[in-house]
């Protein structure tokens, strides 16, 4: 007769499953106990774990257990630097390999007349010429005899660029008056300016026309060469195509002949800029009141030797500066160039 309770289940047998709420057997010590109902499944295809006996499960069983949310485990390593950190720290790095060798001939400057390695009279160290440099600055002696070299070499740097520009592109264009004006080219270009320095002097005078021009005349045929060269060989193929194209002489030069000779042009533009302050202090030397040269050569006759060093050094970073603002030009007209 059956009293409605269920048997046990006997041992090695799996005891019987009902619905979730329900009680049934449990096989360990023969008690009843509330069923929590089928397992649900976990992404890796195991049972969940069962709640605690006694408890009941009060989710609907058609709905399926929600996933466990997965975890991000931290992951250990370096913590990364900021982008503009990192630009900096690379910027720093390329300023000190570009300042090396610089930085090493100061050192051995300073160095060799202390350890007696030269004569410190003619030679004294690096921290003595700084400070003369420092000195002139501050007397305002410097920043006269800059002004008036920078109004010389500039002068007649620009000059020099608005004629031979130009003339470069018309000699390498036109093939008669590059064969009519060949000969003169080749004459003036092999005579040094320095060597026409006392005729510039005798003819236009010991005032500032003669500088200026000994100037223009120095920087007009690294630039007028390279400008000819540059127009010659500018690529055949682009020019046939153009023509092709019915474009008129001006827009040929526009489209095609003017940013092809671009580097050409630039390059002789910056040989003009290092002769233009080279040949400037040259001509400063003679019958100068003003400027670098003139500085120079007065405290060689002074025996100030620590204020001549200073108008070098300064001639030289001026050339460095003037060179580094014809590269930024030059990058910015080249910008339609593909990189290498």
């Amino acid at each position: 007769m059956s009293t409605g309770t269920p048997a046990p289940a006997a041992a090695g047998e799996q005891a019987p499953r009902g619905r979730a709420g329900t009680l049934v057997p449990d096989t360990r010590d023969g008690s009843l106990r509330a069923d929590a109902g089928p397992p649900a499944a976990t992404g890796e295809g195991t049972a969940a774990p069962r709640p605690d006996a006694g408890t009941h499960d009060v989710r609907d069983p058609a709905r399926p257990a929600p996933a466990a949310p997965a975890r991000r485990e931290a992951k250990a390593g370096p913590a990364r630097r900021p982008a503009g950190a990192a630009a900096v720290l690379r910027w720093v790095r390329a300023g000190l390999l570009r300042s090396a060798a610089v930085l090493a001939l100061l050192a051995l400057w300073e160095a060799a007349p202390r350890l007696g390695l030269v004569d410190a009279t003619f030679l004294p160290p690096f921290s003595e010429v700084a400070r003369a440099w420092w000195g002139l600055l501050a007397d305002g002696q410097l920043g006269e005899h800059t002004r008036a070299s920078l109004v010389r070499s500039f002068g007649g740097f620009t000059i020099a660029v608005v004629i031979a520009v130009p003339l470069g592109l018309l000699i390498g264009w036109y093939r008669p008056v590059a064969a009519f004006l060949g000969p003169l080219l080749e004459l003036f270009r092999n005579t040094a300016a320095l060597a026409l320095l006392p005729v510039f002097v005798l003819l236009l005078g010991i005032g500032e026309t003669s500088k200026v021009s000994i100037v223009v005349y120095a920087c007009v045929w690294p630039i007028l060469l390279n400008t000819i060269s540059a127009v010659g060989n500018a690529d055949p193929t682009l020019v046939r195509l153009a023509r092709s194209m019915d474009l008129s002489t001006p827009r040929l030069f526009q489209k095609v002949i003017l940013p092809a000779s671009v580097p050409a042009v630039f390059t002789g533009i910056r040989l003009a800029g290092a002769v233009s302050i080279l040949v400037l202090v040259a001509a400063e030397m003679i019958g100068a009141k003003a400027g670098l040269g003139y500085l120079i050569n007065a405290s060689q006759f002074n025996f100030a030797i620590p204020q001549m060093y200073a108008g070098i050094i300064t001639i030289s970073a001026i050339g460095v500066a003037f060179n580094q603002l014809l590269v930024a030009v030059e990058r910015r007209l080249s910008l339609w160039r593909v990189p290498a």
